[in-house]
């Protein structure tokens, strides 16, 4: 009986992993990979993208969206304007180099197989009870009740820590130059 592709049937979810799959690996292959640190931020990008659709694909909507909006969304523009503002690597020609990487090699391969050893090895517990239908508003009571001030907190830490380091890693005018 010869094999007939129209009979072949690939669910959309087995599709939809692939894809993320693609763009997760293949973003974090960028990351390592391009020599231009301004195109590793935008792979970095492509990365998390990849794992927010992992989440979707898990029934986390809540979570995807917090990848989407937190990481993507903040801290991969946060590395993005702090690559700009540097101006450093920016430069045509100029690249980044890592002269160790024979060092992390090693160390990356053993990384991977000790993790997916603990993977195989580990047996996961599987439930079919359904996600709570609260969760989010749960998180939100915690995020505006008992949590605000040190969520506050934070974000004001960041956000000084983000000026920071903007006006440590701005090039000096000529006039401050002659200045100091």
């Amino acid at each position: 009986m010869p094999f007939d592709p129209s009979q072949l049937q690939i669910p959309f979810e087995l599709i939809v992993f692939i894809v993320m799959t693609v763009f997760t690996i293949g973003g974090a292959l960028g990351v390592v990979f391009s020599p231009n640190l301004f195109h590793s931020a935008l792979y970095l990008i492509v990365s998390l993208f990849g794992v927010a659709g992992y989440y979707a694909l898990l029934s986390a909507g809540f979570l995807a969206v917090v990848q989407l909006m937190v990481y993507i969304g903040a801290i991969a523009i946060l590395i993005l304007f702090a690559i700009m503002f540097s101006r450093r690597l920016m430069g045509l020609g100029e690249g980044q180099s890592n002269r160790q990487w024979w060092i992390s090699l090693p160390v990356a391969v053993l990384l991977g197989a000790v993790l997916i050893g603990v993977a195989i090895s580990v047996q996961w517990p599987v439930t079919d009870v359904a996600p709570t239908e609260d969760s989010v508003l749960q998180l939100g009571l915690a995020f505006l009740g008992s949590y605000l001030i040190p969520f506050e907190v934070v974000s004001i830490l960041l956000s000084v820590a983000l000026i920071g380091a903007i006006f440590l890693a701005r090039e000096k005018t000529d006039v401050e130059e002659a200045q100091s």
